[in-house]
């Protein structure tokens, strides 16, 4: 009898295996943004005694003294685009966007404004196509020659959006620096410049934004 009950055995050993093994290969794949715990409340945020427009006009001449350029600006919102070549055949461009809202919990009369940034990384690779030459030959039709010429063009390969808190630390720190200007309403420069002494209470040093520079 023993051995008439062994071959069952083995048959529910195998059907367990094979539901364990269909029940893995059905199980969802993970994806990456499931460890975002929505946890952080500085890194693209920070708040100023100024108005909306004041803010975004801050946000707007620090866009500008690092070479970016303003796609977009209201009282309310700044965007702004920048390129760059890290590599030969790579190509990066980064876009800022600032979107400036009232802070009404802080009861300072709509005289404080909350800042969110943003910066999102597009990367581009060159593609080669290889084009073979033909030419015809009367009613023989077209005849391929062994000369070919290639066409190279850039091919968006990544995009990410930038989390890194230092990178914004230092954009809010410009914004500090252009605040008290904005609020005057003296004109923008597009090259980083020393906000003189009388308007500000303590120097900060420029800060490079880039974010190459982690």
């Amino acid at each position: 009898m023993p051995a008439m009950r062994l071959p069952s055995c083995r048959a529910a050993v195998a059907l367990l295996l094979l539901s364990l093994s269909i029940a893995g290969c059905s199980s969802p794949t993970r994806v990456y943004y499931e460890p975002e715990e929505f946890d952080s409340t500085t890194t693209h945020t920070r708040s100023y005694p100024a108005t909306e427009a004041q803010t975004c006009e801050a946000a707007r001449r620090a866009l500008l003294s690092q070479g970016y350029m303003i796609t977009a600006g209201t009282a309310d919102l700044v965007t702004g685009r920048k390129s760059f070549q890290p590599a030969a055949e790579v190509h990066v461009e980064v876009e800022f966007r600032v979107v400036c809202a009232r802070d009404s919990q802080r009861g300072d009369g709509g005289r404080r404004t909350i800042a969110f940034a943003s910066a999102l990384q597009d990367r581009y690779g060159v593609k080669k196509t290889n084009n073979s030459a033909s030419v015809g030959v009367g009613a023989i039709g077209s005849l391929s020659l062994p000369f070919s010429s290639s066409d190279d063009a850039l091919v968006k390969v990544a995009s990410e959006t930038l989390t890194d808190e230092r990178f914004y630390d230092r954009f809010f720190s410009l914004i500090d620096r252009f605040l008290p200007a904005a609020a005057e309403g003296k004109p923008a420069e597009a090259s980083p410049v020393v906000t003189p002494q009388p308007l500000i209470e303590a120097p900060l040093r420029p800060v490079p934004l880039s974010p190459t520079r982690g």
